[in-house]
């Protein structure tokens, strides 16, 4: 996955416990953890991003 346009959460805690998403044009939303940029990272269907934030 490219390392461009990931956003570092706006909750993440500023000691580094940061959580990184990316919203690519097409295709699923990406999660990874920021201090890792070059690690694995999770996809979602933008539909279960979308229901994730609206439980929250």
């Amino acid at each position: 996955m490219s390392s461009t346009n990931w956003r570092t959460s706006s909750y993440s805690a500023e000691n580094g416990t940061c959580v990184a998403v990316r919203f690519p044009e097409a295709g699923p939303v990406a999660v990874r953890d920021s201090k890792n940029p070059t690690g694995p990272s999770l996809a979602f269907p933008a539909s279960a991003w979308a229901a994730f934030l609206s439980a929250r």
